[in-house]
């Protein structure tokens, strides 16, 4: 499983790309995909406005969120 964070590169530092592994410019529709075939068990899809963006699942952890 590859760790996932967002480059932060849309309006309103909204995740339009991701970083996935060593995959450093993956759009967000790519890695939704992703996510919901369950290749990366350890995040979820939210949805806000009409549009999907992938979370880290619930832990107390700070270190591994999609956002830093």
């Amino acid at each position: 499983m590859a760790k996932i964070t967002g480059n932060n590169d849309g309006i309103g530092n909204r995740n339009e790309h991701y970083r996935v592994g060593n995959r450093s410019d993956v759009p967000r529709r790519d890695v939704v995909k992703e996510v919901e075939r369950g290749k990366h068990p350890d995040y979820h899809i939210y949805e806000r406005g009409g549009q999907k963006y992938i979370r880290d699942n619930p832990d107390s952890s700070k270190k591994d969120n999609v956002n830093k």
